[in-house]
């Protein structure tokens, strides 16, 4: 079957390791040494750089690094009308991990395009080296909003019912697709933790007994509030989404296996691919797969991007196999990649710029083993 465009035999989630003078100019820029124009002049070389050496390593779906965030979530949704982000947001840590709190202080707004000058960016540094490629834009799912804090998050004044908020929620995700559509983006990535963290039986438990969600009614509450949010997308625009179950310096902070919420997330997304973490036994077996409709694909992170050390070829090779027997056509239905990004916030995984090139390079590698050599078919 063909992928969805957008979609690679040999695919990644998106972010990488940053290069040490990007960690400074940041620093520099959180402490107001520095401007926030400096910063982006040297984002915007090594944006150029990682570009080109996701190409030259062999990846044909070509993103930015995550090169301009902190963090993957909060340097997207502080840009959103109504929503306050609080605690470590901009500057390297020295004393520990210290997470951003998201809180919805007003009604919820999109005032201006958030992604769509760093796409176009994006799009000419890979227009300069000739290659056949797809700009992908990775943003937070609007999952991202909720579930962490829960009703308590967010403002009784502004929304006194929920149902209007996650309305609103949708809204500004539409039109944040639309002018990534009109600029000429044609495939975006959700970034989702929390339908992987409800797989978890400690952080359900969280959800139920600290901040009272129904979770028998939370996973297709989330599954409507995504559909919502890009049911106005063209046809031709295509939607993956990954669930991530942490990724803080090789660290991860949920496991259990994907069957709590495999039936809603295969059978009521209305997506085009998933991205799921396979890397170890926490993310349990691949019997979930089994609800996998024909027409949809699941890009399997069965490689590991929080360690230095190289995936086994035959041990990958052989668990590609054993999960397309789950699956309704194959290994047609698959692609391969890690498991994360290897910089889902900026400090990075624990791993050098040459090991995580290594890494894609072998993962490529072992898909063209599986599939050939056109790693879009």
């Amino acid at each position: 079957m063909p992928l969805p465009y957008g979609v690679y035999r040999a695919d990644h989630v998106g972010s990488f390791l940053r290069p040490k003078v990007v960690l400074e100019s940041r620093q520099s820029a959180a402490a107001g040494t520095s401007s926030i124009s400096s910063l982006r002049e040297i984002e915007d070389e090594h944006i150029n750089s990682v570009a080109q050496k996701q190409i030259g390593n062999g990846l044909r779906s070509i993103t930015d690094g995550e090169f301009r965030r902190a963090y993957f979530h909060t340097d997207f949704l502080r840009h959103l009308e109504g929503v306050q982000v609080s605690g470590q947001t901009g500057a390297i840590s020295v004393a520990g991990f210290s997470p951003p709190v998201l809180a919805v202080t007003g009604k919820l707004a999109h005032p201006s395009p958030i992604q769509v000058q760093d796409f176009q960016f994006l799009e000419q540094a890979i227009s300069k080296y000739g290659a056949t490629a797809t700009t992908k834009v990775c943003i937070p799912s609007p999952t991202m909003v909720h579930f962490r804090g829960g009703r308590k998050s967010i403002s009784e004044d502004a929304y006194p019912s929920l149902d209007v908020f996650f309305e609103d929620l949708a809204r500004v995700y539409q039109q944040e697709l639309d002018d990534l559509y009109k600029a000429g983006c044609r495939f975006v990535q959700l970034d989702d933790t929390n339908l992987a963290y409800l797989c978890d039986p400690s952080m359900r438990s969280a959800a139920e007994n600290e901040r009272g969600e129904d979770l028998s009614t939370l996973p297709k509450k989330y599954a409507e509030l995504i559909n919502k949010a890009i049911e106005k997308r063209p046809a031709d625009m295509k939607i993956g989404i990954h669930l991530c179950r942490g990724n803080y310096r090789s660290k991860w902070f949920a496991s259990g296996g994907y069957e709590p919420v495999a039936e809603v997330l295969f059978k009521d997304l209305n997506v085009d691919a998933y991205f799921l973490e396979y890397d170890d036994a926490r993310s349990g077996d691949f019997e979930p797969l089994r609800h996998l409709p024909e027409h949809k694909v699941v890009v399997l992170g069965l490689m590991s991007s929080k360690n230095a050390g190289l995936d086994d070829k035959q041990d990958i090779v052989a668990r590609l196999q054993e999960a397309a027997k789950k699956c309704p056509k194959g290994l047609d239905q698959l692609c391969l990649s890690h498991q994360c990004g290897f910089s889902s916030t900026m400090e990075g995984n624990d791993l050098s710029e040459e090991e995580q090139w290594a890494k894609i390079r072998l993962e490529v590698e072992i898909a063209k083993s599986v599939w050939g050599e056109d790693l879009s078919k």
